[in-house]
C-alpha cells in the first residue's frame, strides 16, 4: 500500500521551535531546513513526501521541483497552500483510490475537516515535529551503533590464516 504525506510547508515553519526561529530572519533557509528534516523523514518512514508552499501573497506561476527526493510545489499567484492540498489530494485519492493512505500534515483545523470528509488522514504540525524527531534520534542511534561496532575491528590486522597462525605461536613462544 502506498502511503503518501502532503505537507503545508510554511503551517509547519509557523509551529515548529527550530524554524519559527530561523524563519524570523531566514524564511529561505527554513525552507531548506524543513525540506531537509522531511527528506530524512521519508527516508527512515513509509512516506512518499510532498511538501506545498503557497504563493498566495507572491506574485508568479505555480512550479514543482524536487529537492532531496522530496517533491515541492508552490502554488500559483492567488492560491493558497490549503486549495493546492485539497485539490491534490482529491486527485491523488481519484488516481490510486484505495491503494493508498493520505495524510495531511497541518494545524489548520477548517483543512483537516475538509481534507477528512475527502478521505484522507490529518496530521497536526507538532505530531509530525515528534515523528521526526524521534526518527532523527533513531537514525542518530542506529549510526553510532553501526560506527561502534565497525570501528571496533579496525584496529586488526587482516593477514592470511597461515600468518595469523605463525604469529599467534610466535605469541605464546612456540616458535
Amino acid at each position: 500500500m502506498k502511503e503518501l504525506l502532503i505537507v503545508d510547508g510554511y503551517n509547519m515553519i509557523g509551529d515548529w521551535e527550530e524554524l519559527k526561529q530561523l524563519k524570523d530572519y531566514q524564511l529561505l533557509e527554513a525552507r531548506n531546513r524543513l525540506i531537509e528534516l522531511l527528506a530524512e523523514y521519508q527516508a527512515y518512514s513509509q512516506y512518499t513526501i510532498t511538501v506545498v508552499f503557497d504563493a498566495y501573497q507572491v506574485p508568479g506561476i505555480a512550479t514543482k521541483e524536487k529537492q532531496h527526493d522530496i517533491e515541492i510545489i508552490y502554488t500559483k499567484i492567488k492560491e493558497t497552500a490549503d486549495d493546492c492540498i485539497e485539490a491534490l489530494t482529491m486527485d491523488l485519492l481519484e488516481k490510486y483510490g484505495r491503494r493508498t493512505h493520505i495524510t495531511v500534515a497541518t494545524s489548520d483545523m477548517a483543512e483537516q475537516n475538509i481534507i477528512f470528509g475527502n478521505g484522507a488522514l490529518r496530521m497536526p504540525a507538532r505530531e509530525l515535529e515528534t515523528a521526526v524527531k524521534e526518527a532523527l534520534s533513531h537514525i542518530s542511534k542506529t549510526v553510532q551503533t553501526d560506527y561502534t561496532k565497525h570501528r571496533k575491528f579496525s584496529n586488526r590486522l587482516q593477514v592470511e590464516p597461515e600468518i595469523a597462525s605463525k604469529l599467534e605461536r610466535i605469541r605464546r613462544g612456540l616458535e
